[in-house]
């Protein structure tokens, strides 16, 4: 895998990945506090379906579809999915970046930890086919079928998980870099 190790030690420049980090974070601010609080003004304080963590069943998607009325689900789908088609993206490549970085530091970034980096990309994908499932739930709304409630959800749980063990890599990397400081 020294194709993946060569692109990834070509992109690893300071600023590059400092840039693609804040480009990154620039587009989840927006979702967060923008697109995200404007579908929930519809929502009765129902969480979005991306924003459940633990996932959701039939029952809670047409309960929240169906709270969010056609002004809400319209939100949703031409206001905070756009922005959320171009954030998976940006996450995988910048967080493989980030890990990548930090990896180098250490000079770690060669097998098998190399590979770590891919979960920030394998965590993009998941982001993108739950945005498609949600996509069509609210396309096909108040038809809702069991079949793609449970594609979206496998999705989420991916997503969430990845990320989570993703953040708990990175910061226990941060961790022994700033201990490795602390003792110099």
């Amino acid at each position: 895998m020294k194709t993946l190790r060569n692109s990834l030690l070509q992109n690893i420049q300071g600023k590059k990945v400092l840039f693609l980090f804040l480009l990154t974070n620039t587009v989840y601010a927006t979702m967060l506090f923008i697109t995200i609080p404007k579908v929930m003004s519809f929502s009765n304080g129902m969480r979005l379906l991306d924003m459940q963590p633990l996932g959701y069943d039939h029952e809670y998607v047409h309960s929240l579809f169906r709270t969010l009325g056609p002004e809400g689900r319209h939100a949703y789908l031409y206001h905070q999915i756009p922005l959320d088609m171009v954030y998976p993206f940006l996450f995988g490549i910048s967080y493989c970046l980030v890990l990548a970085y930090f990896l180098n530091k250490f000079n770690r970034l060669k097998p098998p930890l190399v590979y770590v980096c891919l979960l920030p990309i394998i965590v993009g994908i998941a982001d993108y086919f739950e945005n498609f499932g949600v996509v069509y739930l609210l396309n096909t709304y108040p038809e809702i079928s069991n079949g793609m409630v449970t594609f979206s959800l496998v999705f989420t749980l991916v997503k969430s998980m990845g990320t989570l063990l993703y953040f708990l890599i990175l910061v226990g990397l941060l961790v022994l870099l700033l201990l490795r400081t602390l003792r110099k």
